[in-house]
């Protein structure tokens, strides 16, 4: 198909944009060839027209489906160009925040700028040993393909990681070096690993500065080789560097740092070690200060600091170098505040009392004097003198920067040659991988000779990058066997050949450099002439004489010549150097010396650990630029040599924003770095490669089903024939079809239009169905309605008919009451009217009357009032008057007395005159005031009594008035009241009546509830009697059940803690045993190392026996030891082995630490089992002994049917009785049911009595008379004196002979015997007897209470109206059959119990039986053929269940019992547990003969060879589990035989006869118990050895519902596959391998606990690893996947159904798997379905949850993604949840085991040795 046939309408297309480079728009119409321009819709909603260049034809790149968008590979992108590939990143790298994307061989990683956490160990267990395309891309997943091929193809392996600075690459390079540390380990040493990833921070902290664009940017290019030995594990790693950025050491732009360590010095100059280099602030030295950012924001150089001492120290560099590191760089730092004094003459000079300078001298050792002067000098050279030039300031200035400079190379020199010498392995290295962290293509506004190197060295890599691409490509071409042509893809050789060949810029530069006067401007003008017309890969600038241009593959870059040829030459004074080399600082000394002496030797032969640093001898100097090129040139030659793995870095912004991608600078970059080159070879051939199962699967919708052939690959070639019709566009292969770019496009638009239009035709046909159900339902309904309607019209118009003749017969009535009424009212009316027309006018008159005589009476006191104010007005002015003269006479009488008063005759005779007068005044106001009162009172009680007469009259009057008006209408209403009083004398006789016969039923009502009063007294008396007893029982209940709270919190903390300890306890115990390991190992290679003579011609001992000391504690006293293992403890003891003393330490600690957890944790187990203990105790009652054990069956059996008919007939008695729910009266049928029951076991317990005393004396008897000729009776002394005589008529002659043989004693016992167990089961009785009673009154109890509260509730129903009784009738009996039927659930469950208990018991009564039979058919048949044959011996013996063996046997018997045993073949034909037996009945031997030396010495042999055996072939499960079984045996063994009370309640009597009488075997207990947890470890691990690979195949990646998920093109990574249905694992082979270890231990007889356990650890194991691989695969995330995963996940529990593991805690282990199933298939749009999501996924973690959903990808066309604003709310809810940050799972994690206590009914005397053991030594005794 052509490309102009994809633009159609709808296609999507990218156009150029100068902001984002790339912007999407939509066609508006199809696009035909000749048209000019292209209608286009943009995102933003505009439309526009894109004109097309009539001459090129260039259509704009269209747009790939967004079903491809976010992929892994950028090469599974069916359309592969620039926009397509800046798109992709960008989707997975700011949607999905995901930092890694493969683009074919090549993993692009973009620096978050942001700490994420997806570098754990867990991720890193994750990824190892899996695909590189099954995983989500990751640095992990390269650095594991990279040790797979190594280990796999044997061939070296190594990782390019380039980019630009701030990239990310040192961080790439240090993580894929920590990946390999991770997964390999380490040979020999323990702490390889860890060294090799120590020297990162030395690195770092030496070659590491911050720039403009990154803060900690490598400022060298650096390749390590991480070596390995034939096991692929680390043994040591070199490092090589290249081109150190010399210059940073004196200068630094704006913004810069200085390397890191001037840095971290000056921050730790405070410490007392650095007093002596006087240092202080980073800002006081000249070197470190230019940048004026000595600061990084979050990082302390101080912390720093300390951590680059501690690479050192881990490195092995000691204090003291580290010191004389420490001081010289300080002396670089002092050297750079050495101020130079410009003179007359270009000289210059320094003042020999510089302070910097002498401190400079002091800690290089040298003298002050020569530094001072060769800093201003120097010595010139020719054939025939020697003299001595001063040299200006500035010359002065740049020797002293250049010797700076030449110091810190030697140093950054000699510590990479330390650190080689500390990583490098004694043993010879096997195989490699190297890792390249170099500089990325660089370009700057200024470029200069540093830039040049990078740039020149990136050519050279992508020139190899470009041929191993091609090559790749062709080799797939060809492995598929499709035809191929040369790919056309960019060769930079030419731009090589411009830099290095000869005539080049570098052999030109070295020429020039060999010049007396050469010099840049020379330089630059020979470029010009030689190779400006000759190389069209060189161009000079249009405005630059002094500058070139080179067109690199990434871009044109302009270099300025200012300053090459004095890089290029590096030329350091010679004299400086020797003052340097007669330093008396040794470290100095040995610096430049030595130094000296490694050039001189590669200048012979060529090195390559140093780039840029200057030779002191002219005569075989290298430039800059030849060692740079050498260096380059062995690089290329090793990377050739090897695989290699592609990492490009990009730089988002430069802005170091998290998540933030700038696309100019990202488009610049994937130019610069090859990434678009490799599309472009990939877009060039064949990029879309599928599988035939893939592409049929995909496209199966596009075939007829006749089309469908069973040849898969047949069907996809003819279906690609009928749709593509050219096949240059598509290739068939072996196993793969090869599609051209577009055509997968192609495809998956015919595939969505297939499906658009048959979910068109699908919607149209269920639409058609949909309307037509509707219309027939509306048809019907219509018919109905009509019907209906109808019918209610007709009955309407009847019922209007009725209406209409009932209206007129109402309205005649109507209207006649309606004419009497208001012909009344009238009437009435008129009345009324006339009594108040004429009321009126009588008032009106009164009213004239009264107003005429008030007139009168108003006028009088008017009048009166008024005359009285004219006198008052009149006699007021008089006074007036009056006063006036008065006053006027009054002041002429002052002036005269005035004048008489100043005579004093005068004034005694005034004042006597008035004394007088004021008496007589005096009295005359005093009678004035008598009078005044008597007026006052006089006048109060005439108006007093005028006011009474007033009112008076007026009461009079209207009194009157009333009864005039009274007597009006009472006229008036005389008639009606007559009437009225007939009437009311009438009723007032009925009322009499009435009143008569109420008060008679009032009586008799009163003296009824009286009674009932008084009954309801009686009877509330006596309920509060019970509810004051009910109080008190709910009270004591209430208590108990505090208590019971309080012991259940109790038990559950200690429980709790119990299983802390034992965690801690077991991971300690595996520290333990692994120490004890390395112990083991370093002391096999001590001996090795010792005596490699004697190994040669001595047979070495077993790994079993030859280091048992080592291997755990030794218990008791052993004395055989070795004469070997004392020659080698006494080698030991001459050898000093610190290690081995410091792993003895820990293991001593270790011990001492276990055998405390152990003591705890028996206290606890004892507790527990106590507690276990005294619950049994209460519940069990005696036992008695073997013999009788057949009695006591039939007899419980014949109790319990009989109690279980009395409890029916009980049940029936109290459900027939429901009239009164009490306690049985006395002479109630329930009471005499009780009563008969009682004495008919009271009989037929009496009856038992005598016949089992009968039955007992009679057995004791036989055995009596068996036991008569045995050495029993001889060892019994049988006193028969205060046996009374027994005296019969009958049998008085065998009397006498009875009691010689002791039988009548025998039978004594045996009855007193009786009679304790006869007591003991009445006790039991009684005690069952009273529990049933206690429950039928509780029963009653329940019956009364339910009586009352029915009662109430009728009571309150009737109270209710009718329609709400009948509903509350209805709850209510709802209610009741409820809990009827919870009730009789719960009877059905106790009943199934105790049937399964029953049946149980059943069982074990007949295996009894049986036994008991065929111990009675052998005692028979011995009986008859003594019978026949009395001369013969008997030959049946009694065993006593030990083993007899000789001393010194216990080494054969281990070797024939435990190493030379086969699981296999023990499980099938022997009993479970049989090496256990055989092994505890040997040490019953031992214990009879109270040899502890034999004991110790069987014990620890077993112990010894049973971890010699799972050491060596620990990973074969049979075999663990094998081991587990029997050593858990052996444990229970030592606990049930050790005497223990706790233990022998388990027993019989027979079994606790052969308990052990002289050992305490405690410890030993506890050392297999800890054995028994070591093989449980080593079990999980060998399981999960097998499970792992079965895990991710089953659980995701097969496909057990066959088309529910879609296939999706993957890209170059995924390997096709021949026949992927025949080899793949599923689910049932999961299960078949779980049932297969299910059955392995069930036959090897392992406790059912510790299977549960086992079986709980391998679900969590399925769940850990299905969860952590769901969340590193971006393609496993999808609907369809969830469906699936929760489809295995029910296989999985119906095994558990299957198997009866249900209640193992398995289940609860798959919930976070099944919550993320969940996850994947919920709507995940709203808030509600966010907090439906919070509320469902409480297994998982926050971080978990996240990246489900951000990694979520549709599988079809018809699902969603997940936007980022529901992302962002799922976290707003979550993030106040407190849990682990966490992302993956622990899958290592191993829960702690519990090895519970079970005894065993297997008798040790009847347990036979087969002879297939070869165990002949051993007798049974």
């Amino acid at each position: 198909m052509a490309d102009s046939e994809l633009y159609t309408k709808h296609a999507r297309v990218w156009l150029p944009d100068p902001v984002q480079v790339w912007k999407s728009a939509k066609l508006l119409r199809d696009y035909s060839p000749g048209d000019q321009t292209l209608c286009l819709l943009l995102d933003d909603g505009n439309e526009m027209e894109y004109k097309i260049d009539p001459q090129t034809n260039n259509l704009p790149p269209l747009r790939n489906p967004n079903i491809l968008v976010g992929e892994n590979d950028l090469t599974a992108l069916s359309y592969l160009n620039e926009p397509a590939v800046l798109h992709n990143i960008k989707v997975r790298f700011i949607d999905s925040k995901l930092i890694y994307t493969y683009c074919g061989i090549v993993l692009v990683a973009v620096n978050p700028y942001e700490n994420l956490p997806i570098y754990e160990a867990d991720i890193i267990h994750a990824y190892s040993g899996q695909n590189m395309a099954d995983m989500d891309p990751h640095i992990f997943a390269v650095a594991e393909e990279a040790y797979k091929q190594m280990a796999r193809d044997q061939q070296n392996q190594s990782i390019i990681v380039s980019g630009e600075s701030g990239a990310g690459k040192t961080v790439s390079a240090k993580y894929a070096m920590r990946y390999f540390a991770t997964v390999s380990g380490a040979s020999g040493e323990a702490d390889i690993e860890e060294r090799v990833l120590a020297s990162n921070p030395i690195m770092e902290a030496l070659g590491n500065a911050k720039t403009t664009r990154n803060d900690n940017s490598s400022r060298f290019g650096k390749y390590v080789e991480i070596g390995f030995d034939k096991k692929h594990r680390i043994i040591g790693a070199h490092m090589r560097t290249y081109l150190l950025e010399k210059s940073r050491v004196v200068f630094q732009a704006h913004g810069e740092r200085n390397y890191h360590i001037f840095y971290q010095l000056c921050a730790s100059s405070h410490l007392p070690e650095f007093k002596t280099f006087k240092l202080g602030d980073a800002n006081d030295f000249h070197y470190i200060n230019q940048g004026h950012n000595p600061v990084i924001d979050g990082v302390d150089d101080a912390k720093a600091m300390c951590n680059t001492r501690r690479s050192f120290s881990q490195l092995g560099i000691g204090e003291s170098n580290q010191m004389e590191i420490y001081q010289i760089l300080a002396a670089i730092l002092h050297l750079s505040n050495v101020e130079v004094k410009a003179h007359a003459g270009d000289r210059s000079s320094i003042l020999p009392d510089n302070a910097h300078l002498v401190v400079f001298c002091e800690l290089m050792g040298v003298s002050c004097e020569k530094m001072a002067h060769w800093l201003c000098h120097r010595k010139l050279q020719t054939t025939t003198e020697t003299y001595i030039k001063g040299l200006s300031k500035t010359n002065a200035v740049n020797g002293r920067d250049a010797l700076a400079k030449h110091i810190y190379s030697r140093l950054f020199r000699w510590i990479v040659a330390c650190v080689n010498n500390v990583l490098k392995s004694a043993v010879k290295q096997h195989s490699f991988i190297g890792v390249l962290d170099i500089y990325g293509f660089e370009t700057f506004d200024s470029n200069s000779f540093e830039q040049f190197c990078i740039n020149y060295a990136n050519e050279k890599l992508q020139q190899q990058f470009n041929l191993h691409v091609f090559k790749l490509e062709q080799e797939e071409y060809m492995e598929e066997e499709i035809p191929w042509t040369l790919i056309d893809f960019y060769d930079n050789q030419p731009c090589i050949n411009l830099i290095e060949a000869k005539l080049g810029i570098l052999d030109l530069l070295d020429e020039e450099c060999k010049m007396p006067k050469g010099s840049d401007g020379t330089w630059c003008q020979k470029m010009y002439n030689t190779l400006l017309k000759q190389n069209a890969h060189f161009d000079k600038p249009k405005l630059s004489n002094r500058a070139f241009i080179i067109q690199h593959f990434a871009d044109k870059v302009e270099y300025q010549c200012d300053g090459f040829l004095e890089k290029n030459k590096d030329t350091v004074n010679e004299e400086q150097i020797h003052v340097l080399q007669n330093s008396k600082f040794d470290f100095s000394q040995k610096l430049f010396v030595e130094s000296e002496k490694a050039t001189s030797s590669t200048n012979k032969s060529t090195t390559s650990n140093m780039g840029r640093f200057g030779l002191s001898q002219r005569g075989n100097r290298k430039t800059v630029g030849l060692q740079f090129r050498q260096s380059l040139h062995l690089l290329m030659d090793t990377l050739n040599a090897t695989s290699p793995h592609y990492v490009r870095c990009i730089k988002p912004n430069d802005h170091k924003v998290p998540f933030s991608l700038d696309p100019l600078r990202a488009v610049q970059q994937l130019r610069a770095c090859g990434i678009l080159e490799t599309i472009r070879i990939s877009s060039a051939g064949f990029p879309s490669r599928w599988t035939y199962q893939e592409f049929f699967c995909r496209y199966r919708v596009l075939m007829k089903q006749k089309d469908v052939l069973p040849n898969r690959k047949l069907s996809c070639q003819n279906l690609l024939k009928k749709l593509i019709q050219d096949q240059n566009l598509y290739q068939f292969g072996k196993n793969k079809i090869f599609f051209r770019a577009g055509q997968v496009a192609y495809l998956e638009k015919l595939r969505s239009e297939l499906l658009r239009r048959a979910c068109v035709s699908i919607q149209k046909t269920i639409r058609c169905w949909l309307a037509r159900k509707k219309y027939l339902r509306m048809k019907q309904s219509a018919i109905t309605l009509q019907k209906h309607v109808r019918g209610h019209q007709a009955r309407r118009y009847a019922h209007f008919l009725r209406r209409t003749k009932a209206a007129v017969v109402i309205q005649r009535n109507v209207r006649m009451w309606v004419a009497r009424m208001r012909y009344r009212k009238l009437r009435s009316a008129c009345v009324v009217i006339q009594c108040f027309f004429r009321a009126y006018v009588a008032r009106k008159l009164y009213y004239k009357i009264l107003y005429e005589q008030k007139a009168l009476v108003i006028q009088k006191w008017v009048k009166g009032w008024l005359a009285r104010q004219h006198y008052q007005r009149t006699r007021a002015n008089i006074i007036m008057l009056q006063s006036c003269v008065r006053r006027m006479l009054a002041k002429k009488e002052l002036k005269k007395l005035k004048i008489e008063a100043r005579s004093v005759e005068h004034f005694k005779n005034l004042s006597v005159g008035m004394e007088k007068k004021i008496m007589q005044l005096q009295l005359k106001i005093d009678e004035q005031h008598r009078d005044v009162r008597e007026l006052n009172e006089r006048l109060n009680a005439a108006a007093k009594t005028q006011d009474t007469e007033r009112e008076r009259h007026c009461k009079e009057l209207e009194n009157l008035q009333r009864s005039e008006q009274k007597a009006k209408t009472k006229a008036e209403a005389l008639p009606s009241l007559m009437e009225q009083l007939s009437f009311l004398q009438q009723e007032l006789e009925n009322t009499r009546n009435q009143k008569e016969v109420l008060e008679d039923q009032n009586n008799v009502y009163k003296e009824q509830t009286q009674q009932v009063v008084e009954e309801l007294n009686m009877k509330n008396s006596l309920l509060d009697e019970e509810k004051k007893n009910h109080h008190k029982l709910i009270l004591e209940q209430k208590q108990q059940l505090t208590e019971i709270k309080v012991l259940v919190e109790n038990t559950e903390k200690l429980q709790e803690e119990l299983i802390e300890e034992r965690s801690r306890y077991q991971t300690l115990l595996s520290e333990h045993l692994h120490l004890q390991e390395l112990h083991k190992d370093l002391k096999e290679e001590l001996e090795l190392r010792l005596s490699p003579s004697k190994s040669l011609h001595k047979r070495s001992e077993s790994n079993d026996t030859s280091n048992s000391t080592e291997c755990s504690p030794t218990i008791g006293s052993t004395t055989g030891q070795d004469s070997s293992q004392d020659n080698v403890n006494e080698s030991q003891s001459t050898v000093d082995l610190p290690l081995i003393l410091k792993l003895q330490r820990r293991v001593r600690e270790l011990e001492r630490d276990k055998q405390s957890l152990q003591r705890h944790l028996d206290e606890k187990e004892s507790q527990e089992e106590e507690a276990k203990d005294e619950e049994e105790e209460e519940i069990s009652v005696g036992r008695a002994e073997l013999d009788l054990e057949t009695l006591k069956r039939q007899e419980l059996e014949s109790e319990n049917k009989k109690l279980k008919q009395d409890l029916s007939e009980l049940r029936k008695s109290l459900t027939t009785e429901k009239s009164e729910l009490m306690p049985p009266a006395v002479g109630s049928t329930t009471y005499n049911v009780l009563l008969e029951q009682l004495n008919s076991s009271n009989e037929e317990l009496a009856m038992r009595k005598e016949e089992v005393l009968l039955l007992q004396s009679h057995i004791v008897r036989r055995e009596a008379m068996k036991y008569k000729d045995s050495g029993l009776a001889e060892g019994v002394s049988l006193d028969l004196s205060d046996v009374p005589s027994f005296q019969d008529v009958d049998r008085s002659t065998d009397i006498h002979t009875l009691n010689e043989d002791g039988e009548l004693w025998l039978a004594y016992e045996g009855l007193k015997e009786t009679n304790r167990v006869l007591e003991s089961q009445m006790q039991t009785l009684e005690r069952q007897h009273s529990a049933r009673y206690e429950k039928l009154l509780e029963e009653l109890n329940m019956l009364k209470e339910e009586k009352e509260q029915q009662q109430k509730r009728l009571t309150q129903i009737l109270l209710l109206p009718e329609d709400a009784r009948i509903e509350a009738g209805l709850e209510l009996e709802i209610t009741r059959l409820t809990k009827e039927n919870l009730e009789l659930m719960e009877q059905q469950d106790k009943q199934e119990k105790t049937i399964a208990s029953l049946k149980n018991d059943l069982q074990l009564y007949m295996k009894r039986v049986e036994e008991f039979e065929a111990h009675e058919r052998k005692t028979s048949i011995g009986k008859n053929y003594l019978g026949k044959a009395a001369s013969i011996p008997r030959k049946e013996r009694e065993y006593q269940g030990m083993l007899e063996y000789k001393e010194g046997e216990e080494s054969r018997l281990v070797e024939c019992l435990v190493l030379d045993l086969k699981a296999r073949g023990v499980a099938v034909r022997f009993l479970p547990g049989l090496p256990a037996y055989i092994i505890f009945m040997c040490l019953r031997y031992a214990d009879r003969l109270n040899d502890d030396q034999r004991a110790n010495t069987l014990l620890n042999s077993v112990l010894y060879s049973i971890k010699g055996v799972i050491k060596r072939r620990g990973k074969d499960f049979d075999v663990s589990s094998f081991w587990l079984s029997n050593t858990c045996r052996l444990l229970h063994c030592l606990k049930q035989y050790s005497g223990d009370e706790m233990f022998k309640m388990h027993n019989t009597v027979k079994q606790n006869e052969h308990c052990l009488t002289n050992f305490e075997l405690r410890e030993y207990q506890n050392v297999f118990a800890d054995l028994a947890v070591q093989i449980y470890r080593q079990l999980i691990k060998s399981m999960e050895d097998t499970l792992q690979p079965l895990i991710v195949s089953s659980m995701l990646e097969h496909e057990t519902i066959q088309g529910v998920l879609g296939s999706k093109p993957t890209g170059l990574r995924k390997k096709s596959t021949n026949s992927p249905e025949e080899d793949a694992v599923t689910v049932e082979v999961l299960l078949q391998q779980l049932g297969l270890w299910h059955t392995t231990m069930i036959k090897h007889g392992m406790d059912s606990g510790l299977i549960k356990q086992v079986v709980r650890q391998q679900f969590y194991v399925i769940c850990a690893v299905t969860i952590n691989h769901l969340l590193l695969r971006k393609d496993m995330c999808s609907w369809s996947k969830g469906l699936q995963i929760r489809y295995n996940v029910w296989q999985l529990e119906e095994w558990l159904g299957e198997r009866e593991l249900t209640d193992c805690g398995a289940k609860e282990m798959l919930e976070p798997l099944i919550q993320a199933a969940q996850l994947l298939q919920v709507t995940k749009k709203t808030e509600a379905d966010a907090q439906a999501i919070c509320k469902l996924c409480t297994g998982l973690t926050t971080a978990q949850i996240v990246k489900v959903l951000t990694l979520y990808t549709p599988v079809i066309e018809f699902e969603e993604r997940v936007t980022t604003t529901f992302i962002a709310t799922i976290k707003d809810i979550l993030k106040d949840r407190e849990e682990s940050s966490t992302l993956m799972m622990d899958a290592k994690k191993i829960f702690s085991v519990t090895i519970s206590f079970s005894p065993s009914s297997v008798a040790l005397e009847t347990i036979q040795i087969p002879a297939s053991l070869n165990l002949n030594f051993l007798n049974r005794i």
